[in-house]
């Protein structure tokens, strides 16, 4: 059940903002093995004035953050950002050096879901020790 924000500077096409989505949904289903349906996530886009980064950067920057159950190996996770980059760099064309990623991982007792029951005592239905 990961949470994902990204956050981009203004101006892209709708084609571009639904191939970065499909990119890192896609990454997840294949590295850390979530369901395909399993889809929660969030494009904020920000203007140049909300938006600094280093000259050595692109007007692609893109900033992802995930938050998801804790238990992933150190493996899957470098499969996560790999499978990311090499996504994106495809569709919608982003260079892997204008790609942060940023993993946050709340214990499952930090998550209020299926009717505000902790996370640590409801059967998921997938794995997260992958």
């Amino acid at each position: 059940m990961p949470l994902v924000k990204i956050e981009i500077r203004e101006g892209k096409s709708k084609e571009y903002k639904k191939a970065l989505l499909d990119g890192v949904h896609q990454a997840l289903v294949q590295s850390i093995k979530i369901p395909d349906y399993d889809r929660k996530q969030r494009l904020y886009e920000l203007d140049a004035d909300n938006f600094e980064a280093r000259s050595s950067k692109t007007d692609d920057i893109t900033i992802i953050e995930i938050t998801m159950f804790k238990g992933r190996s150190i493996e899957a996770k470098k499969q996560l950002f790999q499978a990311i980059v090499n996504n994106l760099a495809k569709n919608p064309g982003i260079k892997g050096d204008d790609i942060i990623i940023v993993l946050h991982e709340p214990p499952l007792e930090n998550w209020g879901i299926r009717g505000g029951k902790p996370a640590s005592e409801v059967d998921i239905g997938f794995r997260i020790d992958v």
